[in-house]
């Protein structure tokens, strides 16, 4: 059987079509789920490091408030200003101050959540 070389053409370029389409498939199946992963570790590390930023913030302020700073507060539950420069790193949030006859709880929530999630403090009233 004698194959023409134009039909030997056409199959040439077939199996290169297939090819082709085999590589992008194994290129794109493994190069997603590694780009969702970098992806999901940034957001992570981000929420990590807020959460870290939030932490530092209010354990000063607990500090503060243990060495007295309470007695400028009546019971009841208020929002807490801050001044630390720090918290230009965080999202938006707030500091909320809850004072009760035994004890003094200040915390951070954030507005959105996967923002490093809420920080808590609480001592007792000495």
């Amino acid at each position: 059987m004698v194959v023409h070389p134009a039909q030997r053409s056409l199959r040439r370029d077939g199996s290169l079509l297939i090819e082709l389409l085999v590589a992008m498939a194994i290129l794109s199946g493994i190069l997603l789920p590694i780009a969702y992963s970098v992806a999901s570790e940034r957001r992570f590390a981000r929420a990590a490091y807020q959460r870290a930023v939030a932490m530092e913030i209010v354990d000063g302020e607990m500090e503060a408030l243990a060495a007295g700073g309470w007695r400028a507060f009546t019971n009841g539950v208020t929002g807490y200003a801050i001044d630390a420069r720090a918290a230009t790193n965080l999202p938006p949030g707030r500091f909320i101050l809850t004072m009760t006859t035994e004890k003094v709880r200040l915390e951070w929530h954030p507005n959105v959540k996967q923002h490093g999630g809420a920080v808590v403090r609480e001592m007792g009233r000495r």
